[in-house]
C-alpha cells in the first residue's frame, strides 16, 4: 500500500488472509508482507485490531467505532452547552 493510503476493514481483512495463506505454504512472512504491498508494522498492527475477524465483522466493527466517536462528540457538545447555560443561569457571567 502506498503510504497515506486510506485501507477499508474489508481489504484489511483480506491482506491479513492473504499473508496468512501465503506463510501456512511456506513463503517467507516478509515476502508475503511486500506482495501484499503492506509493512510487516502494518500487519503487526492490523492483526491486533482485525484478528479473527470475518469481513463482515470487520466492517461492523469500524461502523460502530465510527458510531461511538460522533455520539461522544455529540455528548461533549451537549456537556458543553449545558454548562454555558448554568453559568447564564447563576449569573456567573
Amino acid at each position: 500500500m502506498r503510504r497515506g493510503q486510506k485501507t477499508n476493514a474489508e481489504q484489511i481483512v483480506l491482506k491479513l488472509r492473504q499473508i496468512e495463506v501465503q506463510t501456512a505454504q511456506g513463503k517467507s512472512f516478509a515476502l508475503a508482507c511486500r506482495e501484499a504491498e503492506i509493512s510487516e508494522q502494518s500487519y503487526y498492527c492490523w492483526r491486533k485490531e482485525y484478528g479473527g475477524l470475518k469481513v463482515d465483522q470487520a466492517e461492523k466493527m469500524k461502523d460502530l467505532e465510527r458510531e461511538n466517536a460522533w455520539l461522544r462528540r455529540l455528548v461533549a457538545d451537549l456537556s458543553l452547552e449545558r454548562q454555558v447555560l448554568a453559568d447564564i443561569a447563576s449569573g456567573n457571567l
